[in-house]
């Protein structure tokens, strides 16, 4: 009687993978299969060898690569133009020494230094030298409370904020920033004693989901220059 015999399982292309992972010295024993070794060019249909389909692989990563650092240079150059533009308008605003003109150049020096087309400002809870000032007065309740619920600069639409109403032409605010003043400065739950308000007719110049980083800065500098109008 006879026995049958076992079938023996197909090799898979996994198993052929793994042989030639695990057999380094396999090409050595048979180095004339690597130049007969023929693949598909991914630029069209024509084969070519294995030779050559690596050096076209190292010619895509280091285009990718390339494209990478290119990437970085020009948003490293765009980060030290910011900086540059942040550092004139805080030695501007530092060098104003009457307290009345602080708000009016802050705003001016927005305007200029990163060219916005508007900017408003308003402070709440001055010293009485100041309550009367166009930028202490014509603040809501609602107002000052959604500036304190702020916890980081609002970038977006217009959404018929009221803020918006403190800007010269509010039709042509087709996207806003609108960065609360914290003594503590930002992130902080303390109670907001100010708000500014940047506009532009550009709905993407300050779209939802932009990096404040900058805008946190210039919130908390803003803030600190403020400051001296709540003193008598």
């Amino acid at each position: 009687m006879t026995h049958p015999i076992p079938s023996v399982p197909p090799i898979t292309e996994d198993d052929i993978a793994d042989y030639l992972a695990n057999s380094p010295d396999f090409f050595e024993r048979h180095a004339q299969l690597l130049a007969s070794v023929q693949l598909t060019s991914p630029h069209g249909n024509r084969a070519v060898s294995l030779q050559e389909r690596q050096a076209e692989m190292l010619r895509e990563k280091i285009k990718a690569l390339e494209h990478r650092i290119m990437d970085m240079v020009r948003h490293g150059n765009e980060n030290v133009v910011i900086a540059d533009r942040l550092h004139r308008w805080t030695r501007n605003i530092m060098l104003v020494r009457s307290r009345h003109a602080l708000p009016a150049t802050i705003a001016s020096e927005i305007m200029t230094q990163f060219m916005v087309p508007q900017v408003a400002i308003k402070v709440w809870d001055v010293a009485a030298p100041f309550a009367a000032e166009d930028f202490a007065t014509g603040v809501t309740e609602d107002a000052k409370s959604f500036a304190s619920s702020l916890t980081q600069p609002y970038c977006g639409v217009n959404s018929g904020f009221e803020a918006v109403n403190w800007l010269q032409d509010k039709a042509m605010a087709m996207s806003v920033a609108m960065l609360p003043l914290r003594a503590d400065g930002l992130p902080s739950a303390a109670r907001a004693f100010g708000m500014l308000v940047l506009a532009s007719p550009d709905p993407q110049r300050f779209a939802a989901g932009m990096g404040t980083d900058f805008l946190e800065r210039m919130a908390d500098l803003a803030a600190a220059a403020l400051s001296r109008l709540r003193d008598e």
